[in-house]
Order: C-alpha cells, then structure tokens, then sequence
C-alpha cells in the first residue's frame, strides 16, 4: 500500500493529504503560480480548497512570509478562481 504524502495547509494548519490540497509554487525567477500537477520545480505551499483558508491566509500575510516574496492581488483572486471552480 502506497503512502500518501501529508502537508499542512496554511490557512487552518490541518495536516492533509497532499492531493486534496492546492500548491502554491516560487520559481528560482520569483514567479509565482498555481500548482495543479503539483510537481512544478521551486518552493511550495499548500492551501486547502476552502474560501475560510484563503482569506485568513490573504489577512495574515501568511502567503508572503512562506515564499518571501511579494504576492500580488492578481495571484489571489487566480487563487479564488480555483477554489470557486472545485
């Protein structure tokens, strides 16, 4: 039996399995984008797919510490995208 990979979300900081939650990838150039496959090459994070857990993370800035880089107004409502499309 294969074991599935646990990450903690953001948001709520519930431990899950990594498929059921959305990777947030920074490249080495410092773009930033959604991971879907979850197997694009830089440093992730992880959300679940709740608006609860988007918006604490949008409030805390939580987002932008993890990646250490600026998250623009354009990553979150991309980010509200795909947790309105699930």
């Amino acid at each position: 039996m294969k074991k599935i990979p646990q990450r903690t979300c953001m948001g709520c900081n519930e431990k899950k399995d990594k498929n059921a939650l959305i990777r947030i990838v920074k490249n080495k150039d410092n773009e930033i984008h959604i991971d879907k496959t979850g197997k694009m090459a830089g440093r992730g994070a992880y959300i679940c797919n709740t608006i609860q857990c988007l918006e604490k993370v949008i409030k805390s800035k939580r987002l932008e510490r993890v990646l250490e880089t600026k998250i623009t107004e354009e990553i979150y409502e991309s980010l509200r995208g795909v947790i309105l499309d699930k």
